[in-house]
């Protein structure tokens, strides 16, 4: 993780020194839609106990702000370095106990919110405005949090939020790479996955990775 940290904020250094054109900066929001991959509900067995495995994992859908700067080495390619605001996390449906609680889930849901801030350092090239980048990415948790909640015909059973922070693994490394188009006056669209390639769990002893896709808008100034 340190060697990537290093790597990133020396390619950023190195490009800006190459740099042959003017840098510009812009800013960068939009929708993802996030989950994990591998192992994802044993993330979880020290705070829920499942029952009969009936347990359901889908994305969850949350949202990334931040800024972004352009640094270009020739007329089609660009590094761009970014620092984002990121929500991540997914959603478990099924039947599980909290721990600590004697209440079996009906209906039950668990969603876990996660918060990150996002560093990736993509090589973007740009052919009369259309864009392809790829590159790495690392992220800090900020926070994590469990919401379990169940009900029965539609009445509120159980509605707790657990501190899931000491579960996770506060670095976090992926691959970025989408496509996008920017017009002429600055304004942008792309469309990126990410690809996590660091355990999450503090531990690191469960195949569990955080992935994402994400749609934004951007503005170049």
């Amino acid at each position: 993780m340190k060697k990537t940290l290093l790597f990133s904020i020396s390619l950023i250094f190195c490009t800006m020194i190459f740099a042959q054109q003017t840098t510009s900066f812009g800013v960068r929001a939009g929708a993802s839609s996030t989950g994990m991959r591998g192992d994802a509900i044993s993330s979880f067995k020290n705070l829920l106990d499942f029952s009969n495995g009936m347990i359901n994992p889908t994305n969850r859908t949350g949202f990334f702000a931040g800024g972004y700067v352009n640094i270009p080495i020739t007329e089609q390619f660009l590094i761009e370095p970014a620092i984002y605001y990121s929500q991540k996390g997914y959603v478990l449906n099924g039947s599980f106990n909290v721990k600590g609680m004697s209440f079996l889930g009906a209906n039950a849901k668990a969603r876990l919110n996660t918060q990150y801030i996002d560093l990736p350092v993509v090589i973007k090239t740009n052919f009369n405005g259309f864009q392809l980048f790829a590159g790495p990415q690392i992220s800090y948790l900020l926070n994590a949090d469990l919401r379990a909640t169940a009900g029965v015909f539609g009445i509120n059973l159980l509605n707790t939020k657990i501190d899931a922070s000491p579960q996770f693994n506060r670095w976090d490394a992926a691959l970025t790479g989408g496509i996008g188009y920017e017009f002429a006056n600055g304004f942008n669209i792309n469309a990126a996955y990410d690809y996590g390639f660091s355990r999450v769990d503090a531990s690191r002893t469960m195949n569990s990775y955080n992935h994402a896709i994400k749609v934004g808008l951007g503005m170049k100034f």
